[in-house]
């Protein structure tokens, strides 16, 4: 990314401003440059090029409506000619754009035969500080939606392993995993149980980075690989997308390497239980009883309801150590993207001023995040007659806080968020094109920033 984003002092002058500003700024303008404006029609929005006496490139003018918008110059990257382009902006400005620059170059192309050769344009940016930051937080986006994006026979749980590991060796972490029937030997029965139909050995991945003197946060990540719903099966159309049913482990890697790559002063833990959801003959079956790493027993009233079940034993695990905060991602309800749409992810949290720091700085960045209610008046809808709890409940209503509140009892005395995300994106928007997608990992990460730095 550095040939996208330069700390130099030269280019092109791209002249970045919000609409609200075009008139005062096109009043100190040269007679030709208003003139060409006026003949081209221009609107006061969006791109002009404009020439000099012999027709060559002058200048950019690019008017947006809100420049704080980290997505707002997005697409610009890829509108420009071909060149290094030197910015200039109000100063409360630039970091967004950068940061739009920069994930606005995204473009998933592995299986693509005939690459597109065509070099994008530079931006030349006078502070080295905000250009590292912004390759920095655009490197994390990019790993986030590269993992969500790759089908499903290249992400099994081996490759999400190989992740980690490559993570790891880039920031000095380490990383231990529990594969297949040891996952039964040390205890880890949900995680085993969901994934054992696949050929695909389920894992439990777990990646640790930092000084163990500082207070400990741990990331979980729900890794389903793909997810047909087990015996349970979904329809094709509720399948053609289950590669991303991994995006919360994507979430939790990006995250992972924003908090490494700015060194942040904390003892980092992630855990990712890694399966495929797959149906075979040993299979788990509706009505089957399972025991969970912490003790409780869970009948099995849907195998399409897996994602709780992987994720249980690894928060269980997770409170073992007594961190500070427990932050779980996953893509685990649809009813989620009912409440909300596709592009609003919605979180819930045990502690009242944690969810307000996460609210806050993702509106301060454009990573809007939702607080939802976890609801406890819905919790005995997991009773059962023959277990302890079901895995889901028989009717269909506020799926995103029954799936919380299932969680949530298998953490009990850490603060802990819940991020329940769609990973994809399903339309094309400025600078976040189709398919995977990070949301709220830059919200999380500042309010980590905040609260341990």
């Amino acid at each position: 990314m550095n040939n996208l984003l330069n700390a130099q002092n030269g280019g092109t002058p791209l002249i970045i401003i919000e609409k609200s500003a075009y008139q005062a700024w096109l009043e100190n303008q040269t007679e030709q440059s208003q003139t060409w404006l006026s003949n081209t029609q221009f609107s006061g929005k969006g791109l002009a090029l404009i020439p000099n006496n012999q027709g060559e490139l002058s200048q950019v003018l690019f008017v947006v409506t809100d420049a704080s918008d980290f997505f707002a110059c997005g697409d610009l990257i890829k509108q420009l000619p071909q060149g290094q382009y030197l910015l200039q902006a109000e100063p409360e400005h630039i970091e967004p754009i950068s940061f739009g620059w920069l994930v606005g170059a995204y473009q998933f192309d592995r299986y693509i035969s005939n690459k597109s050769t065509k070099q994008l344009a530079s931006l030349a940016i006078n502070n080295v500080d905000i250009v590292e930051n912004a390759i920095k937080f655009a490197q994390a986006t990019t790993l986030t939606r590269d993992l969500v994006n790759t089908p499903a026979a290249d992400m099994m749980p081996v490759d999400i392993a190989q992740a980690a590991l490559e993570l790891a060796e880039k920031f000095n972490g380490n990383v231990k995993q529990i594969i297949g029937d040891e996952l039964l030997v040390q205890n880890y029965p949900t995680i085993h149980a969901v994934g054992r139909a696949s050929i695909h050995t389920p894992r439990l991945v777990d990646l640790t980075w930092g000084d163990s003197k500082n207070p400990q946060v741990t990331l979980v990540g729900k890794g389903v690989c793909f997810d047909s719903g087990g015996l349970d099966m979904k329809p094709a159309a509720g399948m053609r997308n289950m590669k991303k049913d991994m995006g919360g482990a994507a979430h939790v890697l990006g995250l992972a390497q924003l908090i490494m790559a700015h060194n942040l002063p904390i003892n980092l833990r992630v855990l990712i239980p890694a399966v495929e959801n797959a149906v075979s003959s040993n299979a788990l079956r509706p009505g089957d009883v399972v025991t969970t790493r912490k003790g409780l027993t869970v009948e099995i009233h849907n195998t399409d309801a897996e994602g709780r079940l992987v994720l249980c034993d690894a928060l269980a695990e997770a409170e073992n150590d007594e961190p500070e905060l427990i932050i779980d991602f996953a893509t685990l309800t649809g009813a989620m993207r009912v409440a909300l749409g596709t592009e609003l992810p919605g979180f819930f949290s045990t502690n009242d001023e944690v969810a307000a720091g996460i609210t806050l700085a993702g509106s301060k960045i454009s990573d809007p995040v939702w607080r939802m209610p976890l609801y406890s008046p819905y919790d005995n809808m997991f009773d059962s007659t023959i277990a302890d709890m079901t895995n889901c409940p028989t009717q269909p209503f506020g799926g995103a806080i029954t799936a919380a509140l299932y969680l949530q009892r298998f953490v009990e005395k850490t603060d802990w968020v819940h991020f329940d995300v769609m990973a994809f994106n399903v339309r094309h928007l400025s600078g976040r094109p189709l398919g995977g997608e990070a949301f709220g990992i830059r919200a999380v990460f500042d309010y980590l920033a905040a609260r341990f730095n």
